[in-house]
């Protein structure tokens, strides 16, 4: 059974199309922005945090930690709140660290110093499951926001929208292969 050229180039086109999107559908946080994984200010100890707070995370997604001279440990909640370096459930000293959000729910981030963990460089990320919507709500009026770190500018692209078009492409696959 032969294709046409216009099947042909139909079903090449959906084909890359689907692959590009699933290949950006993750997206890498920057953790710290251009200053990186650092000790805050002394009025700012809760940067990392008010960021978090900020962005939606969801699994799949990653955390960048750039940092010299430091290390980070992923810990339990205990670990986060008492500054406690003796048992992380991860250690990274590379200075360039990628953690991937593996599953849904909390996600504990310290300094491997407890001192800079006591200043604020610790970082709480909730991963929101596949099933959970925010809904944003308008800032009080005398609320200053001020710019926190920045993600990067890659790409997220909903499960919904994935799975639609794989559906998609199967039908168009099913269909272009049946003609004759």
């Amino acid at each position: 059974m032969a294709f046409s050229s216009g099947r042909s180039s139909l079903l090449f086109t959906i084909l890359v199309m689907s692959i590009v999107l699933t290949t950006t559908a993750l997206k890498e946080f920057s953790v710290g922005g251009r200053q990186g994984w650092r000790i805050p200010d002394a009025n700012d100890s809760t940067m990392y945090n008010d960021w978090a707070g900020r962005e939606r995370f969801h699994v799949g997604d990653a955390l960048r930690f750039r940092y010299q001279n430091d290390s980070v440990l992923v810990v339990d909640k205990y670990g986060y709140y008492h500054c406690s370096i003796e048992d992380p459930i991860s250690s990274y000293t590379d200075g360039n660290t990628l953690i991937t959000l593996d599953r849904s729910g909390l996600f504990y981030f310290t300094s491997g110093d407890v001192e800079r963990c006591k200043n604020g460089q610790r970082l709480i990320v909730d991963v929101m499951s596949p099933h959970q919507h925010f809904v944003a709500s308008p800032p009080d009026s005398d609320v200053a926001i001020s710019p926190g770190p920045s993600s990067s500018s890659a790409a997220v692209v909903s499960g919904a929208l994935i799975s639609i078009l794989l559906a998609l492409v199967a039908t168009s696959v099913s269909v272009l292969w049946c003609e004759p």
